[in-house]
């Protein structure tokens, strides 16, 4: 078996399971968010009085926080109240971060382990070698209940990446390329397992970017077998008892692809999808108006490093507005006390509390008619940021950061 039948099999309580198996699992972990928290509660009253497991819930605000609206205010009241009468004590809503982010830091992910969450890009943290993946609400109230849901067994592809990372080429601009090649809808309920000497000697902030966005070609999951810098960052938390998982060799995937970086310039996936994805070079020149680096996707500390390398001594251009959101607090932390805040303020860059920000277009950078941002997130779907007249390009955080200082796409390598 590969590394996620191993994994689901053993929550399933089955020696083997094979593609297309429809099975019923034992999930370890459950997430949901200030946006889909009141959905999924609201169908639970409907069928249970009691969690299965209040221990292995997690709640966390972080897509309008702080609330921009009665209606999101009024979402945080509906979680935290559910959060106290069910004895929920894995609740977040003082700015911790972005659920993708703060279960990793705060030590809630092992490998070998079933995550479901009530979002999409969930499967963040197939990183760590866990079987990790988003669900709707209504499945998200039947896992509160019960602990259990259903899977089909899902097929894999084993995704190859080979060579190294050139100046200012990072894990986005590999997931770009690969979800440019595969296509949105590609590996539709797929497993992509990533492989090769890119993926081993990747730090897990790269190796968290490559699997957050697996979904963006339709995959179920994407999984990672953990290398060395993963197991240390597991240490550092204090996360214990766990077994790493992996594939068994000469497994026979049901398809191959190889990618080879070595050449490989920035890449930039073009409005309005995210596989309409064109090397840098094809796409300078084009005039922005926003600059956005954050998200679930590219808002840890190597990215914000990586951003403050480019803006150091530099202004934003007039035209444009450049803001800047931590992942986590952990992140804005160390971005402050190592000087990176200084850096983006002295650039002319709006900082914000650590959330999702402008991502998703309901919270702080939404985009006017006609308006045009080149973003470090993970879609960029027609209105995704705001309004339908509106662009959004996607690209690794020292385009981002260079095309800000220009006001048009800009590659920072000169």
């Amino acid at each position: 078996m590969n590394i996620t039948e191993k994994i689901l099999a053993r929550a399933a309580g089955k020696n083997i399971v094979n593609p297309g198996e429809i099975i019923e699992v034992d999930v370890d972990l459950a997430m949901s968010h200030d946006g889909t928290s009141p959905p999924t509660i609201n169908t639970f009253k409907k069928i249970s009085d009691k969690v299965w497991d209040p221990d292995k819930i997690v709640i966390i605000c972080d897509h309008t926080l702080p609330p921009n609206t009665i209606g999101s205010a009024e979402f945080h009241k509906v979680t935290k109240k559910f959060a106290r009468e069910q004895g929920i004590k894995k609740y977040f809503s003082h700015g911790e971060g972005i659920c993708h982010q703060v279960l990793p830091e705060y030590g809630l992910i092992k490998p070998g382990s079933v995550v479901v969450g009530a979002d999409s890009h969930t499967c963040t943290h197939g990183a760590f070698g866990a079987f990790a993946t988003g669900m709707g609400a209504t499945d998200m109230a039947f896992v509160f209940a019960t602990g259990k849901t259903w899977f089909r067994v899902p097929e894999a592809y084993k995704i190859t990446v080979e060579g190294k990372l050139g100046e200012f080429v990072t894990a986005k601009d590999v997931i770009l390329n690969i979800i440019g090649k595969i296509g949105t809808y590609g590996a539709t309920y797929k497993t992509l397992e990533f492989k090769g000497n890119t993926i081993e000697s990747m730090d897990v902030s790269g190796r968290m970017t490559i699997c957050n966005m697996a979904i963006e070609s339709g995959a179920k999951n994407g999984i990672m077998e953990p290398n060395k810098a993963t197991l240390q960052y597991l240490n550092d938390r204090n996360v214990k008892l766990f077994e790493v998982v992996k594939s068994d060799k000469g497994y026979l995937y049901e398809r191959e692809y190889n990618f080879q970086v070595d050449d490989m310039e920035p890449q930039v996936a073009c409005p309005h999808n995210v596989d309409n994805v064109r090397p840098i070079s094809s796409v300078e020149g084009t005039t922005i108006n926003q600059a956005f680096i954050g998200s679930c996707t590219n808002g840890r500390l190597e990215d914000l490093i990586q951003a403050g390398e480019v803006l150091e001594g530099k202004r934003v251009h007039e035209d444009v507005r450049l803001i800047i959101i931590p992942a986590s607090a952990e992140i804005y932390r160390k971005a402050l006390h190592n000087g990176l805040i200084d850096t983006f303020m002295d650039s002319g860059a709006i900082i914000c509390n650590p959330g999702c920000g402008p991502c998703l277009g309901g919270h702080m950078g939404v985009l006017g008619s006609q308006e045009v941002c080149i973003a470090t997130t993970n879609r960029n779907f027609l209105g995704r940021m705001g309004d339908p007249e509106s662009e959004v390009f996607l690209a690794n955080p020292a385009v981002v950061a260079a095309s800000a200082i220009s006001g048009e796409i800009k590659d920072p390598r000169g």
